[in-house]
């Protein structure tokens, strides 16, 4: 009773958290809205006109669109975890998000030339075959490589390859007719439309609730493959699940924001730390919300800090990100000296 009174109480935490983060950003930006303004809109739809149009056709897509894809990074970086048995395993450091990139970038240049546009679904289905291929490569280089940490290496390498193909072919686009392409390579949520929110609501919505179902067969993985052989989980779907819902969710995250790092990493380890306990069923749901506050907050910093210059929200995320993996490699090489 007490570890569950305190999985309700950081959940209900963050999502106090969250609902004030987005209430600040829909308040702050070039134009200030007082506190209870902004509050009134969000409640009612209904104001002054033209901060209900800045609130709810720009501020407030992009908020919900950061909550939305925070999550999902912080759930797909949960499933890598798991998989790779590795905390430091995520959908930036193994690649994977550069390979969506890749394909993305690809995609709008090649169709962008023939003036056709890309909708959300083609855009989540052109990231998704991307992270794919990416976590292919991966996969392939955990048969040949021993040791985790020469699998991590592997997977930063696929990334540099992939991010280096993305540059060069977004260095010869034509930002006349590709736009925002720069601006997308390098991570942000700027310019998020309702039809972005509603696609990312369903993809990042049904692989969530994916991942709570598959919250016990996860635990049972944790604690060993034999343990979970065991109890009849069947490891190779339940595998194949874990890569196919990671990729799903790093491939939204890219298709609409391009790459965001650490979030994958720090997110999770932070809300393990704060639930005191690593079961599935209390870790997805405070990972996603951990994801959603975690991406916000830096969302308004990058919005904000030097405005009206806008940083990139990687420039951000690493910046938090960074040392809380530092400080993870740190504890595990701590706990491996005590033991």
């Amino acid at each position: 009773m007490k570890r569950r009174g305190r999985v309700l109480g950081v959940c209900a935490a963050l999502t106090l958290v969250l609902a004030l983060l987005l209430l600040l950003s829909a308040g702050v930006g070039s134009v200030r809205i007082p506190p209870g303004d902004a509050a009134w809109i969000l409640l009612t739809g209904q104001g002054e006109a033209t901060q209900v149009s800045i609130i709810m056709s720009i501020r407030l897509p992009r908020a919900l669109m950061a909550a939305l894809l925070g999550g999902a990074l912080a759930l797909s970086g949960f499933l890598l975890q798991t998989f790779f048995a590795n905390p430091i395993a995520g959908p930036f450091v193994l690649g994977v998000s550069s390979g969506a990139k890749l394909t993305v970038a690809l995609a709008l240049i090649v169709l962008a030339q023939r003036m056709h546009a890309l909708s959300s679904w083609e855009l989540v289905l052109a990231a998704f075959a991307g992270a794919m291929l990416s976590m292919g490569f991966v996969l392939l280089a955990a048969r040949q490589l021993r040791g985790m940490a020469s699998l991590l290496v592997a997977g930063v390498m696929i990334g540099y390859i992939c991010s280096a193909i993305t540059d060069f072919a977004v260095t010869f686009a034509q930002d006349a007719q590709i736009v925002n392409l720069h601006g997308w390579s390098q991570g942000s949520f700027s310019g998020m439309s309702w039809e972005n929110v509603r696609a990312a609501a369903w993809m990042v919505g049904l692989s969530s609730l994916l991942c709570l179902l598959l919250a016990k067969p996860i635990g049972a993985l944790q604690l060993g493959e034999a343990y979970a052989q065991s109890v009849g989980v069947p490891i190779r779907a339940l595998r194949a699940a874990l890569v196919v819902l990671s990729s799903v969710l790093s491939a939204c995250v890219t298709a609409f924001a391009g790459p965001v790092s650490f979030v994958g990493i720090a997110a999770p380890f932070l809300v393990k730390r704060l639930l005191g306990t690593a079961k599935p069923l209390a870790v997805i749901p405070a990972s996603f919300l951990g994801g959603a506050v975690f991406c916000v907050g830096c969302d308004l910093i990058a919005r904000t800090a030097f405005a009206p210059t806008e940083l990139s929200i990687s420039t951000v995320t690493s910046a938090f990100g960074a040392p809380v993996v530092i400080a993870l490699m740190l504890l595990r090489q701590r706990g491996r000296a005590d033991g």
